[in-house]
C-alpha cells in the first residue's frame, strides 16, 4: 500500500477549489510513499468534475449513484473506505472544510487508520511527522501518525491550489452499496450573495464590536467591501450578538481564511479570531485602541475612530 487517495468535494455538479489543496498535500505525500495520488469522486451526476480532476491525478474512481446524490458521512464514509482499499492507499486525506471534517473521522474508523486533522503541512523533508496548530494556533504541534493507512485532513489555507499535470489520469466507475444508513438529508439552506465566497475571496473586510451596532455593518463595512469587490466577515462577538449571520464567521470557531488582503475594522483581535485570519498576505487593522491585540499581527495599522476613516477610505477608493 502506497498511493494517497484524496476526497473530492463537489457542489452542484462542480469541483470545489479546496479539493486541489488537497491534491497539493497529496503529491507531497505521494514522493513519501513512494505511490500515486488517486482521487474518489461521490455523489449523482458527477461525471464532469470527474474529467475535470483527471487532469490532476493518475486515477479517479467515481461513485456515481443516486443513493449518494446528497453528502451524508455515514454513507460517503464506506465509500471511501471501499475507494482506499481498492486503489492501496497508504495515505486518505480531504481539505478540512465541513464536508471533510465530518466524513474523514468515520472513514478512518472504517479502515482502522489513525488520524491527523487540519494539517498544516509536513515537518520535514523526509518521513511522515506532520505539523498542526493546536491552543488557537498559538501553539504549533508535530504529530505522527503510525498505523498502516494514515488519515489527514488539510487546513485548505495553507496550501496552493495544484497545477495541472498537463496529462490525464484514469477515470473508473467504482461500485459500491452503501447498504442502510441511520442518518437522512434534510435540506441544505443556501446563503445568496453577490460578494465573493468568504473562503475563496481574494479581499475580504471584517467587523467587529468596534462597530457598535449591527446597522454600522451596511453603513461602513458594506460600502468598502463593494468598492474592492470583497467577502464581507465579522468576528465572533458580532455573530453572537446577532448582527450577521454566523456563516460571516471569521475564527476558530468559524471560517478560516487567507486572502490577499485583510481588512479588520473595529476588531481588538482575540485569539480566537487571529486563529482564522492570520495566513492573510496582508492584514489591515483598524481600530482606536492603540493596544489592541490585532495590531501584533497587522502589516499595517491605523490608530484612529473608524466611524471617521472608514468613510473616508471608502470615499477615495
Amino acid at each position: 500500500m502506497s498511493n494517497v487517495l484524496v476526497v473530492a468535494e463537489v457542489f452542484e455538479g462542480a469541483l470545489k477549489k479546496a479539493t486541489l489543496t488537497a491534491v497539493t498535500f497529496a503529491r507531497d505525500a505521494a514522493q513519501r510513499t513512494g505511490g500515486q495520488v488517486h482521487a474518489v469522486v461521490i455523489g449523482q451526476n458527477v461525471g464532469a468534475a470527474a474529467e475535470e480532476l483527471a487532469g490532476y491525478v493518475a486515477a479517479v474512481h467515481v461513485a456515481d449513484q443516486a443513493a449518494l446524490a446528497q453528502p451524508t458521512a455515514e454513507a460517503y464514509a464506506k465509500v471511501i473506505a471501499a475507494a482506499a482499499k481498492a486503489c492501496s492507499a497508504a495515505v486518505v486525506t480531504a481539505a478540512a472544510t465541513a464536508q471533510g471534517k465530518d466524513v474523514l473521522p468515520r472513514t478512518a474508523a472504517l479502515l482502522g487508520a489513525g488520524m491527523a486533522s487540519d494539517v498544516l503541512g509536513f515537518a520535514g523533508p523526509e518521513g511522515f511527522q506532520l505539523r498542526r496548530p493546536i491552543q488557537a494556533g498559538n501553539v504549533i504541534a508535530t504529530v505522527e501518525v503510525t498505523t498502516a493507512v494514515k488519515v489527514v485532513s488539510t487546513r485548505p489555507t495553507e496550501f496552493e491550489a495544484a497545477k495541472a499535470t498537463g496529462s490525464k489520469g484514469t477515470v473508473a466507475p467504482l461500485a459500491v452499496d452503501v447498504g442502510a444508513v441511520g442518518t437522512s438529508y434534510v435540506k441544505f439552506a443556501k446563503v445568496t450573495s453577490e460578494r465573493p465566497e468568504l473562503t475563496d475571496a481574494r479581499v475580504v473586510v471584517s467587523g467587529g464590536r468596534g462597530l457598535k451596532e449591527a446597522v454600522n455593518f451596511g453603513k461602513l463595512i458594506e460600502p468598502l467591501a463593494d468598492k474592492l469587490k470583497a467577502a464581507i466577515g465579522a468576528s465572533r462577538a458580532v455573530v453572537d450578538a446577532g448582527w450577521v449571520p454566523n456563516d460571516m464567521q471569521v475564527g476558530q470557531t468559524g471560517k478560516v481564511v487567507a486572502p490577499d488582503l485583510y481588512i479588520a475594522v473595529g476588531i481588538s483581535g482575540a485569539i480566537q479570531h487571529v486563529a482564522g485570519m492570520k495566513g492573510s498576505k496582508t492584514i489591515v487593522a483598524i481600530n482606536k485602541d492603540a493596544e489592541a491585540p490585532i495590531f501584533q499581527v497587522a502589516d499595517y495599522g491605523l490608530v484612529a475612530d473608524l466611524f471617521k476613516v472608514v468613510p473616508e477610505l471608502t470615499e477615495k477608493l
